[in-house]
């Protein structure tokens, strides 16, 4: 890992901790994960608020009272709102994606839950991803959340990432191991 993306894990960790174990405290996970995906939905979606937390132009002061507004107007718990503000007055701002991330894996550890990212090379149904969720929940033995994408280029079959462990029954891939097999004997 490169040095700032590691000093950028290590702030976000602090904010996190900080934040999850306050939110455990008082009773307020179930906000918490609101917050969170609130949060993610809002990053994803708006270009202004990506360039309000990441881009120098802004003045510790803008960013605080822009960010207390964001937080208001989307009805953020106190704690979050707050922990927002605090990040604005130190300019941590910019590790927003990373906290997000790392207060979602606290979350869904609490919950015995893991994340399964499942790239497929067309939409899944319901049937698929009903079968999918029991066979991997059959797999580790904990409730699965399933954080699903398309990607055409697969051709077919599916890429699941669950922790470590990758399973990538694509076509894209098997065609590239028999180019490989294919460059060794020739």
């Amino acid at each position: 890992m490169s040095e700032p993306a590691s000093i950028s894990s290590g702030i976000a960790a602090r904010y996190a901790t900080a934040l999850f174990d306050l939110s455990k405290e008082e009773g307020g996970l179930l906000a918490l994960e609101g917050d969170v995906d609130a949060l993610d939905a809002a990053l994803g979606t708006s270009a202004d608020l990506r360039d309000l937390i990441s881009s120098p132009i802004y003045s510790r002061e803008e960013q605080a009272n822009a960010i207390t507004a964001i937080a208001a107007q989307m009805g953020l718990s106190p704690y979050v709102a707050h922990t927002l503000a605090l990040m604005a007055a130190k300019r941590r701002l910019f590790v927003l994606p990373q906290l997000v991330a790392d207060l979602r894996a606290r979350i869904a550890a609490d919950k015995g839950e893991v994340t399964a990212e499942v790239t497929a090379a067309t939409a899944m149904s319901n049937e698929q991803v009903s079968a999918l969720v029991a066979t991997l929940k059959a797999r580790v033995g904990k409730d699965v959340k399933l954080k699903l994408a398309v990607d055409e280029t697969l051709i077919g079959g599916i890429v699941v990432k669950l922790g470590s462990t990758m399973i990538d029954t694509s076509i894209k891939s098997k065609l590239a191991a028999l180019q490989n097999a294919m460059k060794e004997v020739g």
